[in-house]
């Protein structure tokens, strides 16, 4: 069910879209249908190729390759954006990055490599985007990210990217505090786990999946309709007094302490 014209006049970005299975382009399909205008970013010419037909079917004529390592990439970005539109309503940060090989096995063994890498690309571009994009948000805006539950409790293999998503939140505390002046909301969504391309990266996840689904009080893990249907309301007028908040959209699984009876191995 869509509210038609829940986002109409909108622009915004969304960024971080893979392909059709991702929780970037599970936004951007929700945001397009309420009626929001979008640009689209991905990373690398791997990708441009499974982008550009998404951005088609939407009417996105924005589509930008942008390397969140690379300031003058961001610049570039924003530049053309404000040229284009002159001003944002609303940017998705749906960016995050780990090196697969440090995804399974102890934490312990992060090297030092891999933990800046992570941490830059997936909470300091967080940063980096909302000061590029808040200055064009004139008449306030909203600003979203996505976070999962290993951010706030251990979960198998999530290792270095539980911390980075920890961090992540962190800074949404403090950028809602921030740009809060300007108007402008800053949130995270915490999605349960996913039939992702990111998702499928972290050792075991078909398994958490799985137990994830079995255990939640919805018995049910989100969709890509769901998630989205939740990142149009904290962008839209709805969400208007929502901010420095992590919403969790996985089925209830947060709230639980221990599997379901049914589900715990007879000792």
């Amino acid at each position: 069910m869509s509210l038609p014209g829940l986002m109409k006049n909108k622009k915004g970005l969304v960024m971080g879209v893979a392909n059709q299975k991702s929780i970037a382009w599970g936004i951007a399909e929700v945001l397009s249908a309420e009626g929001a205008s979008l640009a689209l970013s991905y990373q690398g010419e791997n990708f441009k190729k499974r982008v550009e037909p998404l951005a088609e079917s939407i009417g996105s004529k924005l589509l930008f390759d942008v390397d969140v390592s690379d300031e003058s990439s961001i610049d570039k970005c924003f530049n053309h954006l404000s040229k284009e539109w002159g001003s944002l309503d609303f940017v998705v940060h749906a960016l995050a990055f780990s090196d697969k090989s440090e995804l399974s096995g102890r934490f312990i063994n992060t090297s030092r490599q891999n933990f800046l890498n992570s941490l830059d690309i997936s909470c300091f571009s967080l940063i980096d985007v909302s000061k590029r994009c808040s200055s064009l948000m004139k008449q306030g805006g909203a600003i979203l990210t996505l976070s999962y539950l290993g951010s706030q409790r251990v979960t198998p293999n999530y290792n270095v990217m539980g911390v980075a998503k920890a961090a992540l939140e962190s800074s949404v505390r403090y950028l809602a505090s921030d740009l809060g002046e300007d108007g402008i909301r800053v949130n995270a969504i915490s999605a349960g786990p996913m039939k992702t391309l990111a998702g499928a990266a972290i050792g075991g996840a078909r398994r958490v999946f799985r137990l994830s689904e079995q255990n939640s009080p919805l018995k049910s893990n989100p969709t890509l309709k769901s998630v989205g249907g939740t990142a149009a309301f904290l962008l839209s007028d709805y969400g208007l007094h929502v901010s420095g908040e992590v919403i969790f959209v996985d089925g209830g699984y947060h709230v639980m302490g221990m599997p379901k009876l049914d589900n715990i191995e007879k000792a």
